[in-house]
């Protein structure tokens, strides 16, 4: 790939796709002057969004940008070009009312709650995120809503022709993943900053230690900005401490939701589990201080703020919630998170978790789903969990925490929705191949089959080798051989796996009859008669938001349109 199209890729992601370890929520009450828009009849919306794959960095190229990676602080710099090319300047971020969050986990739903609760008050709101479930446009909300395909595809092309116009050669800039220097840090005068909860995440990039990461997320803050975190772990909320003492930024640790509902009413969440708890508690907090630095009508404050609290770190003031705090956060919906569809037989229950923790999280949530749930008569129960992990995670870590929901299958594929994304540009990426991705499946059942043998020991078996022209583009044969268990299975796409899973019999989900040859297999011949038969069915997926989102796209049509 050459430089320009990397220089040209980094400038696109900053205008229409946020890294993806940074969410940054912007509520402004003015827009940007902008210049005449360019005409393109015969482009549509998957158009662009293909043409902004073909700039995506390519799986060989960012192995070597990470063996060769130079000076992190030039990126940010060469961010500030890039605007420029795009026809804004900084100074024309530093007018709009933004908020910038950062964290391994919960930043998104974070940015979720506060965005619902500034609209419940009247205001108008910008949102933007990563990555996208299901179109690329939903990276960008205006009022709670993406973009639509129509503004996608102008501003794409108009940012596109613009700094195909204004090519110079620069050093390359790879888009980061949050931290003190991804692109979004380019913002320097935001209203105010929060850290959601912090844990260890894309070690190649931000470090491989939690303190590490907090020292990275902390880049955010700013001299004067008040910026809140929620409890973490002593190390990483010193590192924070630190950082923010080191640039005069005030830093607050937020009051727990127990402490904001003292004296009224509980507060009721518009996402379930008991961890968004603290995601909502953080967004409290920057709503009220938004709308206090605004001079709109916040929440009262209670009691005064206690110095001297957990190692040194000041505890922000607790107030009363507002109604229109309430019925922001009783109204958040964010996709994708703690997402449950009940479907006829069928329960599918959707969480991004993707890190040690916030999987602890997702399990704790779905054991207690299933607590709550009524039972049926008349036929079994079965629990499936369909999989998948990217990056520098550690799968193997991530599926421990998952043995305690006793699944009776674990399924394992790629965030590809079918074997081929030609038609489907959403769902494109260039950064992995596609050897990769399936090798990387085959890895997670392996390390699934050996958790399972060491709780059970069950008798090992040999899978049937594949026929030439047989069902292995739908469902992949164990490797290597005699080490799977009787209750995993590896398919080549999403929409394969959710075939087998619900047999038919989700209302929605109903694809073509599969491929001939696909019950050859004896794990998929056997389970399809378990799964036909079941009175109810319960599908974990988990373990990447792109799975998440393929599936989404498949389960709720609607989504694309």
């Amino acid at each position: 790939m050459s430089r320009a199209r990397n220089h040209l890729r980094a400038a696109l992601f900053l205008a229409a796709a946020s890294a993806r370890g940074v969410t940054t929520q912007v509520a402004a009450q003015r827009g940007l002057s902008a210049w005449p828009v360019p005409q393109e009849p015969s482009m549509e919306y998957q158009d662009a969004v293909r043409m902004l794959n073909t700039l995506q960095t390519n799986a060989g190229y960012l192995e070597q940008v990470k063996r060769q990676r130079g000076d992190p602080q030039t990126q940010l710099e060469a961010m500030e070009l890039y605007l420029a090319r795009s026809g804004l300047q900084v100074e024309d971020l530093d007018r709009l009312n933004i908020i910038h969050v950062t964290g391994t986990k919960g930043k998104g739903s974070t940015c979720a709650f506060t965005e619902c609760i500034l609209r419940s008050y009247g205001l108008k709101t910008g949102f933007f995120s990563s990555p996208h479930l299901v179109q690329v446009r939903e990276r960008i909300r205006i009022n709670g809503q993406p973009i639509s395909p129509e503004l996608f595809t102008k501003y794409f092309w108009r940012l596109y022709h613009r700094l195909e116009e204004t090519k110079v050669d620069l050093a390359v800039v790879e888009v980061g993943i949050g931290g003190a220097y991804d692109c979004t840090n380019i913002i320097r005068k935001p209203v105010v900053c929060g850290v959601s909860s912090l844990g260890i995440d894309h070690t190649s990039l931000l470090g491989d230690t939690v303190e590490k990461i907090a020292w990275q997320k902390g880049g955010i803050f700013k001299q004067g900005v008040p910026a809140f975190t929620v409890l973490q772990p002593e190390g990483p909320l010193a590192v924070l401490r630190d950082r923010a003492q080191q640039i005069s930024c005030p830093l607050y640790l937020c009051p727990t939701l127990e402490d904001l509902e003292e004296g009224g009413p509980p507060l009721a969440l518009g996402l379930d589990g008991e961890h968004q708890r603290s995601n909502a508690a953080l967004a409290l907090q920057l709503a009220h201080c938004w709308l206090q630095r605004q001079d709109h009508h916040g929440a009262r404050e209670v009691k005064a703020s206690r110095p001297g609290l957990l190692w040194q770190l000041p505890l922000a003031p607790v107030f009363q919630p507002t109604s229109h705090m309430r019925l922001g956060l009783r109204n958040t919906e964010w996709l994708g998170r703690t997402q449950v569809l009940r479907r006829g037989p069928l329960t599918w229950y959707l969480d991004g978790a993707h890190t040690p923790s916030s999987v602890q999280a997702c399990v704790r949530w779905f054991r207690q789903a299933l607590q709550g749930r009524e039972r049926p008569s008349g036929g079994p129960e079965v629990r499936v969990l369909l999989f998948n992990a990217t990056g520098d995670r550690d799968p193997a870590a991530l599926l421990k925490l998952l043995q305690p929901c006793q699944f009776d299958y674990a399924v394992f594929c790629p965030n590809l929705t079918e074997v081929s994304s030609t038609g489907n540009a959403d769902q494109q990426n260039f950064t992995v191949t596609l050897d990769q991705v399936l090798l990387r499946c085959l890895e997670h059942q392996q390390h699934w089959n050996h958790l399972d043998e060491e709780q059970a020991s069950p008798d090992l078996w040999s899978a049937p080798s594949p026929e030439p022209g047989g069902p292995t583009s739908l469902l992949l044969a164990p490797h290597p051989p005699h080490t799977c268990s009787a209750s995993s299975l590896v398919f080549s796409c999403i929409s394969h796996a959710l075939q087998w899973i619900s047999q038919g019999r989700d209302p929605v989900f109903q694809p073509p009859t599969p491929p001939k040859g696909l019950l050859t297999h004896p794990v998929a011949h056997s389970g399809a008669s378990v799964l036909h038969e079941a009175a109810a069915i319960h599908v974990l997926v988990t373990g990447s938001l792109h799975l998440v989102g393929g599936v989404l796209k498949l389960l709720e049509p609607a989504l694309s349109q």
